[in-house]
């Protein structure tokens, strides 16, 4: 018996399909494969998730999708630091772009 780590179980799976694959459901046949029990599972979910983050042969998709990085080009799978809008973050988080206030308001608490 030879020993797969849940990535390379993952990319097994994926290879056999045509397109990308919704995280739960990945998880589950790499669990499956591997014949985790529920305990295990809860156990080896966010290493999976991060060992998926790390390793280049995969890519994350729209919709919580992964799939084979060879499949899809450079400019499907990332995104342009430029191209980020500021003001979706500063609505998002509540901030109101006003950074130089708050930092003064800091120091006049401090005396």
């Amino acid at each position: 018996m030879t020993y797969q780590s849940m990535t390379d179980v993952a990319h097994n799976v994926l290879a056999k399909r045509k397109k990308g694959v919704e995280f739960n459901k990945l998880w589950g046949e790499v669990s499956d494969t591997l014949g985790f029990d529920a305990t295990m599972q809860q156990r080896k979910i966010a290493q999976f998730y991060t060992e998926l983050m790390l390793d280049t042969r995969f890519t994350s998709l729209e919709d919580n999708k992964w799939d084979l990085r060879s499949r899809h080009s450079y400019n499907e799978t990332h995104i342009e630091i430029l191209d980020i809008d500021d003001d979706d973050f500063d609505e998002e988080f509540g901030d109101d772009g006003d950074e130089e206030d708050g930092k003064r308001d800091l120091v006049e608490d401090e005396y």
